[in-house]
């Protein structure tokens, strides 16, 4: 693909090394170019790697130059990162057709080199630590906080104190919230032997770690580690359920599968146990410079799995009102099987 344009901040960052919330990015016959305005021509000049930087007052406009300037007949871009406003002026009046195609970046970054690898185990660790100064929190003085402040806690440590980036928000979810995947804080408030989720991680050199733990709020040994006994049977019943499912996946995925069958590790184990419908989302996806990217992990994707691919394994089941367990790590797949992170 000889001909491109970038306006996604990941993208960009992977053809270049920097990146910035204002650049168009053009691979033009192998010459590339990135264009932005007077407040990050500095950085950029300083941090880019092999590519011209050229400071605009108008990037589509000067877009539009350079197009015109090497007779490009055509040029691929992905629809998703464009708003139309955007694209109707960058299109007009110009005789350039714009080729789309969805997600090519992330297609490009789907097979991880060494280097980026080194940076998702670095980011992995990183996270590990942030979950082990959050457990050691909550066992001390998270008895009758509310969701709301340990969430706050959970940015706070996982953050090292604003030393590293987040991947996204965390989550921390107490019985009848986790039931929610995507749960909100609230002023619920934390009580012995109650069930806590938290899903959450940290970036290392951009690149993300992702990770989620359910745990009883046992506060004389509390952590996150993965064996855990839970006081309320059906708590512990469906966190062995989760558990056996997830460890199913990383112990039998095998390069050369499709990510349909990895998914359905997963979800067999828990549909033969009745509770399928509960599992309500794909058993995971890529993680790298974005915190979702390829291969995506579920009934219907038929990529092939490769080594130096990086994904998550999260299998969770969610019921309604109750409680809900979600158990996610991020793996890499060496030697033809699936490594945590």
């Amino acid at each position: 693909m000889k001909n491109y344009i970038l306006l996604n901040e990941n993208a960009v960052f992977y053809e270049c090394g920097f990146s910035c919330d204002n650049v168009v990015f053009l691979n033009l016959n192998n010459e590339k170019y990135f264009i932005t305005d007077a407040r990050y021509t500095v950085e950029a000049k300083e941090f880019t790697k092999n590519c011209e930087v050229i400071e605009s007052s108008d990037l589509i406009e000067d877009t539009k130059l350079l197009l015109k300037k090497n007779k490009i007949k055509k040029i691929v871009f992905d629809p998703n990162d464009f708003r139309l406003s955007f694209y109707q002026k960058l299109t007009s009046e110009l005789k350039t057709e714009f080729k789309a195609r969805e997600n090519f970046s992330k297609l490009k970054r789907i097979i991880k080199t060494d280097e980026e690898i080194e940076y998702l185990k670095k980011a992995a660790q990183i996270g590990r630590d942030g979950f082990k100064q959050l457990a050691k929190y909550i066992g001390k003085n998270g008895f009758n906080e509310e969701e709301s402040f340990l969430h706050f806690k959970a940015i706070e440590k996982m953050s090292s104190y604003g030393k590293y980036d987040l991947s996204f928000d965390p989550i921390v979810a107490i019985n009848a919230n986790a039931a929610k995947p995507h749960a909100l804080p609230t002023s619920k408030r934390l009580k012995l032997n109650n069930l806590i989720l938290v899903d959450a991680g940290v970036k290392y050199k951009r690149y993300c770690s992702d990770r989620t733990c359910t745990s009883n709020a046992n506060f004389e040994k509390f952590s996150f580690k993965r064996e855990q006994k839970f006081k309320n049977k059906k708590h512990q019943k469906i966190y062995d359920l989760v558990y056996k499912a997830q460890l199913n996946a990383i112990s039998k995925a095998r390069v050369g599968m499709k990510a349909s069958q990895i998914d359905k590790l997963t979800r067999s184990v828990i549909e033969k146990a009745g509770f399928g419908k509960y599992f309500v989302h794909s058993t995971g996806h890529g993680v790298g410079l974005d915190i979702h990217e390829f291969p995506n992990i579920n009934s219907r994707s038929d990529i092939i799995i490769e080594d130096n691919m990086v994904f998550t394994i999260e299998p969770g089941i969610y019921l309604p009102k109750e409680f809900g367990v979600r158990i996610e790590d991020t793996v890499v797949m060496k030697n033809g099987k699936a490594l945590i992170l």
